[in-house]
């Protein structure tokens, strides 16, 4: 494959979880309001997706380093169209939670093979740049998602909104099934055997550089989960906003996002990651603590609005833009022999925290505004604090050798 042809099918896959988010929120007062459900079951239907979907991948990982890379996706992504066409046809939020179940374990198919894709073809250094590439794409795909689901939720109704996620499901395995080519060398045979999984999870679990990375991808989206789900409830319904407006401040933060990727690759080929990290982890703190200020400065007062919420939000998802593509690649990073189980493992930790934070806020939403200020304060201080610390004392990868992992086992 050429690599824009790579990068495109990265982008697509990695893509897929903006598309089951950012085409979701603006329907979902819409949703709640239609199915007749509480703002507890409301927030489940996006955490409980995420839980799934970060459970999934421990499955999918192993699967991927034995089977190899492209049946993966392809068995994925088509449970991905038939369950988006699933919560289509909900006819109430119980099937709508367990659609978005079976959505979110076929998703982890697909952005978990994205992310073993990039420790297939490149080096660490340069799956840094490359997933960077890919989530510029990623972000591009959220810029429209946003506008297009609240557009689509008030002129057609959420079902169609949610009829688009399919869509956009077919196309990609369209594309898969016609282009992607194996990128997996040496499909390991061992993979599936319980014990040399369990191996391998713990040697990652102990290993620093698995840790530090694993640690900064998980805050920093925490902070953005924690805004995705509350914004709509801020912008919608206490602020009044029509479903389409609201899309376009969605439209925004994906623009500061991909403002981020490229001042990613800008600062990769002039410095380390470790230094591009900390740089970012200014902004990261820097919109935190704005949106608090702003949030108890602005209690009653005329001036405040969305772009009280929305600037602060921007340049948090700046620092986004820097901390996700490299703290991803990095994870994986070290064991190029288990990509697919480093990157499963990331992502069910990241999803495990999404899903106690969907909890967390699902119990605190009395006050939407002031859950998500709280909630983003809390991870963008640990995103510095990660930078600062961890990420600069083992950030920097040693490849584990495919010989610790699992012949010793046999």
């Amino acid at each position: 494959m050429s690599q824009a042809l790579t990068v495109l099918i990265l982008a697509l896959l990695l893509g897929m979880q903006a598309v089951s988010t950012d085409m979701y929120l603006p329907a979902l007062p819409a949703i709640t309001q239609d199915l007749a459900a509480g703002m507890g079951q409301a927030q489940l239907t996006l955490s409980a997706m995420l839980l799934a979907f970060g459970l999934s991948q421990l499955v999918w990982g192993p699967l991927s380093d034995r089977y190899g890379r492209r049946p993966i996706l392809l068995w994925g992504i088509g449970a991905y169209v038939l369950a988006s066409l699933a919560c289509v046809l909900a006819p109430g939020i119980g099937w709508l939670i367990a659609a978005r179940i079976l959505q979110g374990i076929a998703l982890g198919a697909g952005v978990m093979t994205a992310r073993a894709v990039v420790r297939d073809l490149f080096e660490p250094a340069k799956g840094a740049h490359a997933m960077s590439q890919a989530l510029t794409g990623l972000g591009i795909i959220a810029c429209t998602c946003g506008p297009a689901g609240g557009f689509l939720t008030d002129l057609l109704g959420w079902r169609v909104a949610l009829l688009s996620v399919a869509l956009f499901g077919l196309i990609t395995w369209c594309l898969l099934y016609g282009r992607f080519q194996e990128t997996l060398a040496r499909p390991d045979p061992h993979a599936l055997a319980w014990r040399a999984t369990l191996r391998a999870n713990r040697d990652m679990l102990r290993h620093p550089t698995f840790l530090s990375w694993c640690a900064m991808s998980t805050t920093t989206f925490l902070g953005l989960f924690t805004m995705l789900a509350c914004s709509s409830f801020v912008f919608i319904q206490d602020m009044g906003l029509s479903k389409t407006a609201y899309g376009f401040l969605m439209l925004s933060m994906s623009l500061a996002y991909i403002v981020g990727t490229f001042w990613c690759r800008w600062m990769l080929k002039r410095t380390s990651v470790q230094r591009a990290i900390a740089s970012a982890a200014v902004l990261t703190l820097s919109g935190g603590v704005l949106l608090t200020v702003l949030a108890y400065a602005g209690q009653g007062q005329a001036w405040y609005g969305p772009w009280a919420v929305m600037l602060p939000v921007c340049i948090y998802m700046i620092g986004h833009g820097v901390n996700m593509p490299c703290s991803q690649s990095g994870a994986v990073a070290p064991f190029p022999a288990r990509a697919g189980t480093a990157s499963a493992l990331n992502g069910f930790i990241m999803m495990l925290g999404a899903f106690g934070m969907g909890g967390w806020l699902g119990r605190h939403m009395d006050t939407p505004l002031f859950s998500m200020v709280h909630g983003m304060l809390l991870w963008s201080v640990c995103v510095s604090l990660i930078a600062w610390t961890a990420v600069q004392r083992h950030g920097r990868p040693v490849v584990v050798q495919p010989t610790l992992v699992p012949e010793a086992l046999s």
